[in-house]
């Protein structure tokens, strides 16, 4: 059984070119930043408009 899961992993792993798995860290790395930047954008908004009130 065991030959079989290491089999598997060295297929993926030629399957997989190292620069696409790296090239799919960073563009969830870049929605990522993203997302909080415009989370960190809306709160400080409300914060700013509730202030005013």
């Amino acid at each position: 059984m065991k030959q079989v899961t290491y089999g598997m992993m060295v297929l993926m792993a030629m399957m997989f070119s190292s620069c696409e798995v790296i090239g799919g860290i960073f563009k969830a790395g870049v929605w990522t930043g993203i997302l909080i930047v415009a989370v960190v954008i809306g709160f400080i908004i409300f914060l700013v408009t509730r202030g005013r009130k």
